[in-house]
């Protein structure tokens, strides 16, 4: 797969002479410049095998994963194609013992509902153990470690505070942390790494959906924020992880990466990982994330706010069987033309606020947990302008980035 990575009049004749090799059957004579781009495609820590899989040999490994980590390369053993499980590569690599997987928010194949408790069970192509680390569990225990050598965590994030996949990478490497067992972290591009904004998460307020202090769009991919997490010692007791991270090639954080697989089911596509930052706070008031119809996380609306145009009816499908105001038609606003956002966008939740019809019952308890301080909805209840509120940021995120300086990767 071409990722949407390089723009440039060179990668458009590149794809060309392949059009052209494929059906006219010509070899296509390729310049000095095609050949670089060639040569510099980015390539996830995954894709890298050549990196990983000499780490692996002869021991007992157990990988947490999910729908997105995937390979986009050919292996001997899948000959026919470009893509496939990095699960069923590493499972099927000589002397390397698979002997579980760990499964996040949305389970292994990424099909449940966010907070829906996932079960254990058994992959039915390898028959491998599932192990659950979003049901009874979220931290893998003693037992559930015992004569594992080394896990692989690869897992893609969308670089947004309150996505729980860093909640699970931070137990993940504190389990292996106090069992002694080191962890490979399989980096890879993070689609909201062009900027760093929102409020700095309070400690008071920390949960499952916002684990540490760093803003709501941190501008870090998974394996940076590993990093990070080890060297702010964040992990129970001040504890380290003896983390290896596999780099990504050829990548950057002003690299507009769009997904090949869609994180969770309600991420269908890159305008919704892109608005995602800013209408997930809708989750946190009687509003409608657009949860329950084709465009989660691109439209929102409520039955309370018949002063907007655009409306929907949420109904159940996949990843929200039991949608906000289900059945019930919602007011609001349809963002899918949004142009590109490089800063989180608060006026469509202050306009919702200021177009309810009962604001006592705009807010809920859980909108404090997103935003990990109660001053957000404070200010949106005074009724600050979004410059006012984003200018109390300000010095908290100069803080923020000088600690992530330590940690990056990439320009």
């Amino acid at each position: 797969m071409i990722y949407n990575t390089i723009k440039s009049t060179y990668l458009f004749l590149f794809i060309l002479s392949i059009f052209c090799d494929v059906s006219c059957k010509q070899p296509a004579v390729k310049t000095s410049e095609e050949k670089e781009v060639i040569e510099k495609a980015l390539q996830t820590a995954a894709d890298r095998t050549a990196e990983y899989i000499p780490l692996l040999k002869g021991k007992k490994i157990a990988i947490v994963a999910n729908q997105t980590s995937v390979i986009q390369k050919k292996s001997k053993y899948n000959p026919d194609v470009s893509s496939f499980h990095l699960v069923d590569y590493i499972h099927n690599s000589k002397d390397i013992d698979v002997v579980k997987v760990f499964a996040p928010e949305h389970g292994f194949r990424g099909k449940a509902d966010a907070g829906e408790v996932i079960k254990d069970g058994f992959d039915t192509k390898t028959g491998l153990p599932i192990i659950s680390l979003y049901g009874k569990n979220k931290k893998p225990s003693n037992e559930q470690l015992k004569d594992i050598d080394v896990i692989v965590f690869d897992i893609q994030d969308v670089g947004v505070r309150f996505y729980t996949y860093i909640s699970t990478l931070h137990y993940v490497m504190e389990a292996c942390a106090e069992n002694n067992i080191p962890v490979i972290l399989l980096d890879r591009p993070n689609p909201n790494a062009h900027y760093i904004d929102g409020p700095i998460l309070e400690l008071e307020h920390q949960s499952f959906v916002g684990m540490h202090p760093v803003p709501v769009v941190y501008g870090m991919t998974i394996g940076e924020y590993g990093k990070m997490i080890n060297g702010e010692k964040w992990l129970k007791n001040g504890i380290q992880c003896d983390l290896t991270v596999i780099a990504n090639e050829n990548y950057t954080h002003s690299i507009q990466y769009e997904l090949p697989i869609k994180p969770s089911p309600n991420l269908p596509n890159a305008t919704s990982i892109n608005l995602y930052p800013s209408l997930c706070f809708f989750e946190g008031t009687n509003v409608s994330a657009g949860r329950g119809t084709n465009s989660q996380f691109q439209i929102y609306g409520s039955p309370f706010l018949k002063g907007l145009n655009y409306s929907f009816t949420p109904q159940p499908n996949e990843g929200a069987k039991y949608p906000k105001h289900k059945n019930k038609l919602c007011y609001g606003e349809d963002l899918r033309n949004t142009k590109y956002l490089s800063k989180m966008n608060l006026n469509w939740l202050i306009k919702a606020y200021t177009n309810t019809s009962d604001k006592s019952k705009f807010f809920t308890d859980f909108f404090v947990k997103l935003a990990g301080t109660q001053e957000l909805q404070k200010q949106i209840e005074r009724g600050m302008t979004v410059n006012q509120i984003e200018q109390s940021w300000k010095a908290d995120l100069e803080n923020f980035k000088t600690i992530r300086n330590k940690y990056l990767l990439y320009k």
